[in-house]
């Protein structure tokens, strides 16, 4: 049932226009369908309803400010004056259990308890996180205090739409009880150029690339364990070539002691430096893959490349892609983390006469045996975003920005937080009315806007001190000083903070029916929604100085929570709820089968207001004997899409030496040839929201969503495509 929430109404003329100032000082309008919505779930007839209706705005009409308790008790007294005694009873035990529920939402005792009883929905809330090991438990221990706490201290009308399921408050394990920051592009080449600082050890710049790379790895680390969500390094090629240069000038100098001819000097040294830069990048990948962040988690790491034009920049490149298709230890597993991310541009390496195509060549070969890299499309990434740059972390982007110098900066800039609209339950809410629609759609705009500003203000708390890497030795850019404010770094849209949406696929179902993918008037109105929400944030941006974007929610646990949420509010729903999931953003339906030029097409039209955050991934067969049908579709797709994802079987079992796609079963997923479904002899690795993860070493979400993974070989492209 959805209650009348503490409230106070400031009247002008009629309901419409009344403005309602909640108990904790937020101003709304007032919304009839509210209490329709109540009248509904109480039983009440139309006709019915619209006699207690009017009775009940006479009644508050006639006083000039009024509470929440006085509007229910009002609610009451209609129900029992129009002889609903049993609803007006009802609607009491409701309030009182309401208010219980949310008591058990605040108490950590209660969700201490959830976590010591193994509670899937909290062991599993993170596909990244190992629950069984102790420095993880002891993060979620944390987390658990860190939400009941965070609670109390947001206001309470966006605590209650984030426990009610209208919103998600990403990340309340962590924020705000600390004001951390979300994601960032860390500035490597201002840190590794002018030295930093990490605990007691003051860290000069490095005179080689092996040095740069370790010191890549301990920054990481650090900048991992001062914030909660991911972080990236842009153009890692150019970053590093520098110190990779250091490598080459030292073996030059060595040579010319024992070599007379100066081509074989050259020739020498240039040997050498690759063999550096070689050893350097596979130092990188297996320091990345053994780090462990004081959350309990490998960092989020997400390494951007491809746009390096000399022969250390290009070594560099092909470096982390032969890296990363030789695998991890004697079993050659996939490596999860770093993601990586290619750049594709017109002119370096597309077409087979440019300079660096053979280096997108080794890509594809990678993308089909390990499923990254993923691909950025250089000119449509200006095109969406204002400027180049790689995401933060999984798909998060910052906007074009240019300092007061006029400089363009995009390294050691950040995201300060999510929050995601619940859209499919928007859309049931209206029960089709599209006016309806757009009207709560405002009101929880207005909540999720209150929301955002919360996590900024509660940001913009923190102290240089609290985080030195990040504010004092580099890593956001600018080095503040330990008495400035942190602010430097976040206003005049230098930072981001991203308006997140969930479940368009299901928005668009109730209006239009399960298969509205190819209805024009259906996409038209979906994109027009994602528009809204860009309106909306520019707006929001105007008013306050920070740059608010959309971002196209991974979903990850999300998808699961809004669902449950929702299917005990309004039941099995077809197509909606009873699929025990919620689509990802914008994307086509997992369940069905459009080739990847199909998917691509009908998803190309909403990043463009949605540029604080997007991907599109494809899935596919086997790709390994066919590396061409892959790289068809990046090149089809380089002026259509920004940012692209490959899903290939890349499952390898051990025991019985198979090759390809695990079967999904009850029990997990398993080798087809043996059943062998045992981590330490399987590499088993799906894409989920976006991203790779091991379901055998963990669930990638929940268990049920170890299915979804597999419902998700939807995109096929056969051999003659």
């Amino acid at each position: 049932m959805q209650s009348v929430e503490t409230q106070s109404v400031t009247k002008t003329s009629k309901p419409s226009t009344w403005m309602v100032i909640k108990r904790d000082g937020s101003q709304f309008n007032f919304h009839e369908y509210k209490i329709k919505a109540v009248l509904d779930q109480l039983g009440l007839l139309k006709a019915d309803q619209a006699e207690v209706m009017g009775d009940l705005e006479t009644q508050l009409a006639a006083l000039s400010e009024i509470s929440t308790i006085a509007i229910s008790k009002i609610l009451v007294k209609v129900l029992r004056e129009h002889n609903f005694k049993q609803a007006a009873e009802a609607y009491v035990a409701y309030r009182l259990q309401d208010e219980l529920d949310w008591k058990h939402q605040v108490d950590p005792v209660q969700r201490i308890n959830r976590l010591v009883a193994n509670e899937d929905t909290l062991v599993h809330e993170n596909a990244n996180k190992d629950s069984k090991v102790f420095n993880t438990q002891r993060d979620l221990t944390a987390g658990a205090v860190g939400k009941t706490v965070g609670l109390k201290l947001m206001p309470e009308h966006v605590a209650k739409a984030h426990v009610r399921g209208d919103i998600h408050y990403h990340d309340l394990d962590y924020t705000p009880l600390s004001p951390m920051t979300n994601c960032c592009l860390i500035d490597f080449k201002e840190m590794l150029t002018n030295g930093f600082k990490i605990g007691n050890a003051e860290v000069e710049s490095p005179k080689s690339i092996q040095t740069a790379t370790a010191q890549m790895a301990q920054i990481i680390a650090n900048v991992a364990s001062s914030q909660y969500g991911g972080c990236s390094a842009d153009r890692v090629d150019e970053v590093l070539e520098p110190f990779a240069k250091c490598n080459y000038e030292k073996h030059l100098k060595e040579s010319a002691e024992f070599i007379d001819d100066e081509d074989k000097q050259k020739a020498f040294a240039v040997k050498r430096t690759k063999k550096d830069i070689y050893d350097a990048m596979q130092g990188l990948e297996y320091e990345i893959n053994t780090l462990f962040s004081s959350q309990g988690q490998t960092p989020f790491t997400t390494l951007g490349f491809g746009l390096g034009t000399s022969w250390i920049a290009r070594e560099i490149q092909k470096a982390i892609l032969q890296v990363r298709i030789e695998g991890l230890g004697k079993e050659k597993r996939t490596a999860i983390f770093p993601k990586l991310v290619f750049t594709i541009k017109k002119g370096l390496n597309y077409a087979p006469d440019e300079p660096n195509y053979d280096i997108k060549q080794l890509a594809v070969e990678c993308a089909t045996k390990r499923m990254y890299p993923d691909i950025l499309m250089y000119d449509k990434i200006i095109e969406l975003t204002g400027s180049f740059k790689a995401p933060m972390g999984c798909r998060s982007f910052l906007q074009g920005w240019w300092d007061e110098n006029g400089r363009e900066v995009n390294s050691g800039r950040m995201n300060l937080g999510v929050v995601t609209i619940n859209l499919p339950r928007i859309t049931m809410e209206s029960h089709g009315d599209m006016d309806l629609f757009w009207e709560i759609l405002n009101e929880r705009l207005q909540v999720a806007k209150d929301a955002l500003y919360f996590k900024v203000e509660r940001t913009k708390e923190a102290l240089p001190e609290n985080a030195p890497i990040l504010y004092r030795y580099g890593a956001f850019g600018k080095r503040l000083g330990e008495d400035e404010s942190v602010d430097e770094l976040f206003k005049n849209s230098r930072a981001t903070v991203s308006l997140g949406y969930i479940g368009l696929y299901e928005v668009g179902t109730v209006f239009y029916g399960p298969n509205w993918e190819h209805n024009q008037a259906a996409h038209d109105f979906t994109v027009e929604i994602v528009k809204v929400l860009h309106d909306k944030c520019v707006e929001w941006e105007q008013e306050s100085g920070y740059h608010y974007s959309v971002y196209s929610t991974p979903s990850e646990s999300l998808t699961d929570r809004f669902c449950r949420l929702d299917t005990k509010k309004f039941g099995k729903v077809k197509d909606i709820t009873d699929k025990e999931y919620y689509t990802n953003s914008f994307h086509y339906d997992v369940r069905k089968h459009p080739t990847p030029f199909e998917k691509l097409n009908f998803e190309k039209d909403y990043p463009q207001y949605a540029a604080g955050g997007f991907i599109h991934y494809c899935e596919y067969p086997n790709l390994k004997q066919n590396p061409a049908a892959l790289e068809a579709v990046w090149d089809w797709a380089y002026d259509k899409v920004g940012y692209l994802g490959t899903n290939t079987p890349i499952d390898h079992c051990y025991k019985c030496g198979f090759q390809g796609e695990f079967k999904a079963t009850a029990k997990g997923f398993q080798c087809p040839d043996c059943g062998n479904h045992d981590p330490k002899t399987c590499d088993c690795v799906k894409r989920t929201c976006g991203y790779l993860g091991n379901p055998l070493q963990r669930p990638m979400v929940h268990g049920r969503h170890v299915e979804i993974a597999s419902r998700e070989k939807n995109m096929r492209l056969t051999n003659e495509q």
